[in-house]
């Protein structure tokens, strides 16, 4: 039997050297400003600080999700010590960006806080700096369709923002493709909920109760569609990225990966032809340094 190629080489890249300085935010902080410095640098998550040591992690989607949980309350008044994930997944400098990998892969996050022994904040190791990695070890041997995932999960241009929020919060994803006939036409993250107009409509087109329930049902039918009919005025095709990039089933990942870098992007639609056939996202190029050790990596 042909030995499979290793689709990474030896090359020692030290955690220390990719570690970032995030921006934080303190504990009181509320979620207008938070959102704002999203915004503002464009980024998918911000450290929550108190004196010098990490006390906390928000992400876009604690942000996006922050409207529909705390329905009660006015906007202005919720704070990131309200939202704020509070069990922090943390190492040391001195680990490996494969510890960091696999704590990634066995965790499902998106990022590590890197603190000293004494636990003030070092910085944050993200999946992009360890795709970055990725790019300095691969081969370029990888075909996209060996890790891509198969089973995508889609809306059409048509379906109603509260629905598509609702595929991304019942489903644990991080963004949907937007098809038409198997074509993908956009995709959507939780950053494209986080703009002014989408926590306006929230609370202008939905009352508390209402607004829980088609946030919280992972199936809508046709009763609850046509009950709550007002709510469905703004659509996918409002708020998502237009022509999104894509990748080829039979491109190798390392091209995936510099498409991704280059033009800060999580995830990309694999097609075949011009239909879609799956997804690759960062993470399945994070699990491919999670498994370093095994004979094929």
């Amino acid at each position: 039997m042909k030995r499979q190629p290793k689709v990474l080489v030896n090359i020692p890249v030290h955690l220390a050297s990719i570690i970032k300085q995030p921006i934080s935010i303190s504990p009181n902080t509320s979620i207008l400003d938070a959102r704002d410095i999203f915004l503002r640098y464009k980024i998918g998550r911000l450290v929550v600080e108190l004196n010098q040591k990490p006390v906390g992690i928000i992400t876009e989607k604690d942000l996006s999700r922050s409207v529909s949980v705390f329905n009660q309350k006015p906007v202005s008044k919720i704070l990131i010590r309200d939202i704020m994930t509070k069990d922090l997944i943390t190492l040391q400098p001195e680990a490996s960006i494969y510890d960091c990998a696999k704590l990634m892969q066995k965790h499902g996050i998106s990022s590590i806080i890197i603190k000293t022994s004494k636990g003030k904040l070092v910085g944050v190791v993200t999946k992009t700096d360890l795709v970055s990695t990725f790019l300095i070890q691969s081969t370029a041997s990888l075909p996209i369709s060996k890790i891509m995932t198969k089973k995508v999960i889609t809306v059409s241009p048509n379906d109603s923002i509260f629905e598509v929020e609702s595929v991304l919060l019942n489903n644990q994803i991080h963004r949907v493709i937007v098809t038409n006939n198997k074509i993908p036409v956009g995709i959507i993250t939780y950053r494209d909920f986080i703009p002014a107009k989408t926590f306006d409509l929230h609370n202008e087109f939905t009352d508390p109760e209402e607004r829980s329930e088609i946030f919280w049902n992972a199936h809508l039918n046709e009763l609850n569609v046509n009950k709550l009919s007002y709510l469905l005025t703004f659509s996918a095709k409002d708020i998502m990225t237009k022509n999104p990039f894509f990748v080829s089933a039979d491109d190798v990942v390392y091209t995936a990966a510099i498409i991704m870098i280059r033009h800060g992007i999580s995830g990309l639609p694999v097609i075949r032809g011009k239909k879609m056939v799956g997804i690759i996202t960062k993470t399945d190029i994070v699990n491919i340094l999670a498994s370093k050790g095994n004979p094929n990596f």
